[in-house]
Order: structure tokens, then C-alpha cells, then sequence
């Protein structure tokens, strides 16, 4: 297993993160219960990164709702850095 392995999963791992964020958060979330701390777990984790994206592109609003392009745009980032890893 070389550096280039080791980096391509960690990218891939976060990915994961992600999109389990992205999929969480049309959950509920009582305060003070174990789902709500594992929410706040992946948006401390992600929120870096997709702070900045937003800023350039905000939410579009759909309706009543607001539809959140920074990890979609993330994602792909990420998996156009992998790809080329995994290849090396």
C-alpha cells in the first residue's frame, strides 16, 4: 500500500461522510439523543470544507426549500482528484 492508496481512501472515506450527511439531514434530530450527536459529529467534520463552496454558490430555493449544491460540487471534486490517484 503506497501513499497514493492511503490519500485515494481517505478522499473516498470522506465522500462516504458526505453523503451520509447530505442523507441524515432530511432526518429529525432530537437534541441531546445519540442521532443528534452523530449529526453534529459529520457537520463539524464537513463543514469546513462545504463552508467555502457556499459562499460562491448558495443554496438555490426550490419551493419552500433551499437546495444545498456544495456537496454535490464537493463530491465531484473529490472524485476527480481519486480517479487520477488510483491510476498512479
Amino acid at each position: 500500500m503506497n501513499v497514493f492508496d492511503i490519500l485515494a481512501f481517505l478522499v473516498e472515506a470522506y465522500v462516504v461522510v458526505l453523503i451520509a450527511r447530505a442523507l441524515l439531514s432530511w432526518l429529525p434530530a432530537r437534541p441531546g439523543s445519540a442521532f443528534s450527536q452523530l449529526v453534529r459529529v459529520l457537520d463539524a467534520v464537513t463543514e469546513p470544507v462545504l463552508r467555502p463552496i457556499r459562499r460562491i454558490l448558495p443554496p438555490i430555493r426550490a419551493g419552500g426549500m433551499g437546495i444545498d449544491l456544495s456537496i454535490i460540487v464537493v463530491v465531484i471534486v473529490a472524485e476527480l482528484v481519486v480517479i487520477p490517484l488510483l491510476r498512479a
